[in-house]
């Protein structure tokens, strides 16, 4: 049976699935599978990074767990409320920064778009357009935009991959802290494995449309560099990833 099923909300419960997929496949016209019977849960609370090389099958997964992609064969159970954040940060140009806060939420107001960048430090641009934003205070802007749908399971998709080094580390910083606060699942799509050890609880490795590698990160935070564990871990998922070290 192929079905995109919502889950009904509920108090946080570590050991309940999130989101819940079985089975799935997906392929176009009649070319190799780009996900290959793909099993994978997300616990409650749960912040997982997917990390796989190009044409692994990443963008595919957050596509079909998005609802951009029809699921044609397997299931996928997820919460009702979901909201993507992509690595362009999808401001309209000619609505006021606010205003893209809150589009498509009908019953939001210009006071819920200013809770929500008070909580990403943007609120001293409500009223500003978006072309005068800057790169990191663009995805500041498409984290709020999904915050104040306030999700239980909230999708990341490469977000901060145009951003340079310093301000990546920001928001690196401010997505761990908005996710300890809110403690949505989440599931970030990224290359960086850095980013994925400072940031998740797991790291799932995507490999032909299947997963190679499921791998707990237990490491305390705040996160170090040089934690001798981060290291370890990090050499584990560069090898997984077929990056070997001499």
């Amino acid at each position: 049976m192929n079905v995109v099923t919502p889950l009904r909300p509920h108090t946080a419960d570590h050991d309940v699935p999130a989101v819940s997929i079985r089975g799935l496949s997906r392929r176009f016209g009649d070319g190799p599978r780009i996900l290959d019977r793909l099993d994978l849960d997300i616990r409650e609370g749960e912040f997982v990074a997917l990390l796989g090389r190009s044409g692994s099958g990443k963008s595919t997964l957050l596509r079909t767990l998005a609802g951009l992609d029809p699921v044609t064969e397997g299931s996928v159970s997820r919460p009702k409320d979901v909201s993507v954040v992509f690595q362009e940060s999808r401001l309209l140009p000619w609505k006021r920064v606010w205003k893209n806060i809150v589009l498509g939420q009908p019953d939001a107001t210009r006071e819920h778009a200013l809770r929500v960048l008070e909580e990403v430090g943007l609120s001293h641009r409500l009223d500003a357009w978006p072309l005068t934003l800057s790169g990191g205070e663009s995805q500041r802007a498409a984290l709020a935009r999904a915050l104040v749908r306030e999700p239980l399971f909230l999708m990341l998709d490469e977000p901060f991959a145009a951003l340079d080094a310093l301000t990546r580390l920001r928001m690196q910083t401010l997505v761990s802290d908005l996710w300890q606060r809110h403690r949505s699942a989440v599931l970030l799509v990224t290359h960086d494995v850095d980013e994925a050890l400072l940031l998740a609880d797991r790291a799932v490795v995507l490999e032909e449309g299947r997963i190679s590698l499921d791998l707990p990160i237990s490491l305390p935070r705040p996160r170090r560099h040089a934690d001798p564990q981060f290291e370890r871990l990090r050499g584990t998922l560069l090898r997984a990833l077929g990056v070997h070290d001499n």
